[in-house]
């Protein structure tokens, strides 16, 4: 049980950061709105603003999709994976995680902490006048959000496993994943 245990501790980690994703969904939602409202009730334009819009969007597509791993969201090819039982969805699973999620995840957010460092070491800034002072910390959700598909990630690998030794189907019933 303490791998069960383990998987849905991992687990809620995702399920937080989709809240994160759907929290700041609704940040971008007030931000479009007030630059529409500026910009044509008051003809005022903020390039901060708008920056803070491509910023808000990267952070929920980047912080959004170890939610969408979790939740079983993420593209996959259904013609052969449909059809298998839970094990051989298991397995599919396991060995995907193992050979390719896994080692991109970790090799994406290894490189990421180096981007996000430089932007810091260099003090980066918006190109353009009036824009957000700080760039460092959008470049430092790339890693946080590779390094989050990574634990995502080990959480498919220990629900593969579980399922595979029979302790839990959980994740290949087609019934939302419930943490």
């Amino acid at each position: 049980m303490f791998l069960v245990s383990l998987e849905k501790a991992l687990g809620r980690y995702s399920l937080w950061l989709g809240k994160l994703s759907a929290l700041l969904l609704i940040l971008l939602l007030c931000n479009v709105f007030y630059n529409v409202l500026m910009r044509y009730a008051f003809n005022a334009v903020s390039i901060g603003m708008q920056e803070l819009e491509w910023h808000l969007y990267s952070a929920i597509f980047l912080l959004g999709i170890p939610f969408g791993l979790q939740t079983g969201g993420h593209v996959r090819v259904d013609l052969i994976y449909e059809r298998l039982s839970v094990r051989g969805k298991a397995w599919i699973d396991l060995v995907g995680c193992i050979l390719f999620l896994i080692p991109f995840t970790l090799l994406v957010g290894w490189f990421g902490v180096d981007f996000a460092k430089e932007a810091y070491a260099l003090g980066e800034t918006s190109g353009d006048p009036g824009g957000l002072p700080a760039r460092w910390i959008i470049k430092s959700a790339i890693p946080v959000a590779f390094f989050s598909m990574a634990i995502g990630g080990l959480c498919m690998i220990l629900r593969s496993i579980n399922a595979i030794r029979g302790v839990s189907n959980e994740g290949f019933d087609h019934e939302p994943i419930q943490h």
